[in-house]
């Protein structure tokens, strides 16, 4: 049961990590744009949810042969599609294997493996420590999310308000929802507390160097101190401590390999998730 618990909660992962990154793309713009409905080439992105919900490949710029540029992990790159309008006879097509990938689907304006890999271990995480809780499903309802809004703010340090807040009210929500029930290893009164403790402690960072903090952060310090909170104060602390080592580290790493200096911003919230991760790990196993 407890190993079957894991798969699903991984299987989970991998698949609404895989719709991450079209959401992604689209949403990582400068806050003056307006989203992106168009793949780097121009083909307007279809699908279901209005074009939100889809792979990360252009099958139209493969039909075109078009040459775009495709967004990798170390920055954007170029590749030319081939031309299937002059490809030789289909027989010869085993000869020539570089032609398939683009055939089957397109080129990839976003990347497509790191998303689903990290949320997938991430949601086996969480079900390996909190276990059948009713606070797991609130965990995994609000992971491709937090993933999300990792990948966005990676991109373009930037944290949309149509992602951050709505994710504090549905953490609130749902952690209402989960205290109702048995068995439940938290406080909803506690993690209520938690989002406004941890949200005013980022908005006084804020008030004090808005160039070193994002409003942003202060958004989605909200919903993060609403989780955190949920297992009490010490994991609050822990947590919310978690992500300022994270982003230091990181900082650091930076300027020690000269990528870096001392006034480089960096984008905060990848690290501000990636200790709340940690800090409901601990929660879950002290429960």
């Amino acid at each position: 049961m407890y190993a079957t618990l894991i798969a699903v909660a991984a299987l989970w992962g991998a698949a609404t990590g895989l719709l991450v990154p079209r959401a992604a793309y689209r949403f990582s713009v400068e806050p003056e744009d307006a989203w992106r409905d168009a793949c780097p080439a121009g083909h307007a992105l279809t699908g279901p949810g209005r074009g939100w919900l889809g792979s990360a490949r252009c099958t139209a710029c493969a039909t075109a042969g078009a040459t775009v540029p495709v967004h990798t992990e170390t920055g954007p790159d170029t590749r030319e599609a081939p031309d299937t309008r002059e490809a030789p006879d289909t027989r010869e097509a085993p000869d020539a294997p570089d032609a398939a990938p683009w055939r089957r689907g397109g080129p990839r304006y976003a990347p497509a493996l790191l998303a689903p890999v990290v949320s997938a271990l991430g949601c086996a995480a969480v079900a390996a420590t909190t276990g059948a809780r009713p606070e797991l499903a609130v965990w995994l309802l609000l992971a491709p999310v937090a993933v999300l809004l990792a990948a966005i703010d990676r991109r373009v340090h930037r944290l949309p308000d149509e992602l951050t807040l709505p994710a504090a009210g549905a953490a609130a929500a749902l952690l209402g929802v989960a205290a109702l029930l048995p068995e439940h290893g938290g406080s909803w009164l506690s993690a209520l507390l938690g989002g406004a403790g941890l949200g005013a402690f980022y908005l006084l960072l804020f008030l004090v160097n808005p160039n070193g903090m994002g409003f942003g952060d202060v958004k989605l310090a909200l919903s993060l101190g609403v989780v955190l909170g949920w297992y009490g104060w010490a994991v609050v602390f822990a947590g919310g401590f978690a992500g300022f080592l994270f982003g230091a580290v990181y900082g650091l790493a930076l300027m020690i390999l000269r990528r870096a200096g001392r006034r480089t911003g960096i984008p905060f919230g990848p690290f501000m998730i990636a200790g709340a991760l940690l800090g409901v790990l601990l929660g879950g196993l002290a429960a």
